[in-house]
């Protein structure tokens, strides 16, 4: 199982709207086929590991990430009964899927089939690399990660704006990574005129699908001449409001961007009617690296899954330096986020801390809008 799950997550950031998974198959201690769902539309990751194993997929065992597909609503045949015809006698699966048009269905199918099956087995791993799947299936939103970058006491640029860098090669090595498991990149306007991202994949370049890029820019004051339109490394939406002017989202379409406009409030966008739209387009993760605005609109509108923070072992101190979550801060200590940790790791100098929110928290204000990032 731990082999077919090192090959899902090859698959990570590449399928959606479909799940990552990995695929192998085994007879008397022999790997005779593996595989991976590589994207949507293509073959899935057991008819792969069938097709390499051939004829000597009889008797033998299928590990497989995630319960094997046995409906017919989508674009490739169910992988259900060409298991059974295989004449594979026993399938291991790491967990149920949570699609409603399977959750089990596809277990219960194989089990009539007389096959042993076996649920389980690596199922904390599992559910981590379907995570954002499940989210999509089950909510219509993508998974939603917010990144951090910033100094022991929280600063996440100068005065003057510099950033770069403040973590090491190894966080930024890892972000890449981050990046490359995410369907899509956000930032906020500011952000854009402040640095000018590529928001691009910069490791991992023979991955097939780079993550879409969003730019928040309500009252479309992106310039032309910004990477994220004139570098053709992959694809822009610009989200915007009725704010931004017609002739400005004419120009941007034609450089290939795609605009999306969407309702304003209080001449900003609303996180949830983004992420609605996000998820009707097939986005199952969503990768925030936002100023401190959009980190705080994000946060008060609870839309964030997860925050992963950089620290770096440094101090940069002054009230006019940035700090990673802007906006007007609560009255009350009792109304802070509450957060639970769920992992503390060294990333060469630096220290990741990753978690969850928990509890109500807060009462700021602004609630779920996004303005001027």
């Amino acid at each position: 199982m731990a082999q077919a799950l090192a090959l899902a997550w090859r698959g990570a950031g590449q399928t959606s709207p479909n799940p990552p998974v990995g695929a192998v198959v085994v007879h008397q201690g022999k790997v005779l086929g593996t595989g991976y769902h590589r994207r949507a539309g293509g073959p899935h990751a057991e008819v792969v590991a069938l097709r390499q194993a051939g004829r000597r997929a009889r008797g033998a065992t299928l590990y497989v990430t995630l319960e094997p597909c046995c409906h017919l609503n989508k674009r490739t045949p169910p992988c259900v009964p060409l298991i059974i015809a295989s004449g594979i006698k026993r399938v291991v699966a790491a967990t149920r899927d949570p699609n409603p048009q399977v959750r089990g269905r596809g277990l219960a199918a194989l089990r009539r089939a007389k096959l042993q099956v076996n649920v389980g087995v690596g199922a904390e791993e599992a559910e981590r690399l379907i995570e954002p799947y499940r989210r999509l299936i089950t909510t219509g939103r993508p998974f939603v990660t917010l990144k951090v970058a910033a100094t022991l006491d929280g600063k996440i640029a100068t005065a003057n704006g510099e950033s770069r860098w403040i973590t090491g090669v190894e966080a930024r090595k890892k972000v890449q990574d981050l990046r490359a498991h995410s369907d899509a990149i956000l930032v906020g306007i500011r952000t854009v005129l402040a640095d000018d991202p590529s928001l691009t994949v910069r490791t991992g370049s023979s991955r097939g699908r780079a993550p879409l890029r969003v730019v928040l820019d309500p009252s479309l004051s992106i310039p032309l001449t910004a990477k994220v339109l004139a570098d053709g490394q992959a694809a822009t939406l610009i989200v915007t409001t009725s704010l931004g002017p017609s002739s400005k989202k004419a120009d941007l379409e034609e450089k290939g961007a795609d605009v999306l406009v969407l309702p304003a409030r209080q001449r900003r966008v609303a996180w949830r009617d983004l992420l609605k739209e996000l998820g009707r387009r097939g986005m199952a993760s969503l990768l925030i690296e936002g100023g401190a605005e959009v980190n705080a609109s994000a946060l008060r509108e609870r839309v964030v899954d997860r925050v992963l923070f950089f620290l770096a072992p440094r101090i940069l101190g002054g009230r006019d330096a940035l700090s990673a979550v802007g906006g007007e801060s609560p009255k009350n200590l009792s109304e802070a986020l509450p957060l639970k940790v769920t992992s503390v790791t060294r990333v060469g100098p630096d220290i990741l801390i990753e978690g969850r929110l928990t509890g109500k928290g807060m009462s700021w204000r602004a609630w779920g809008l996004v303005g001027v990032m």
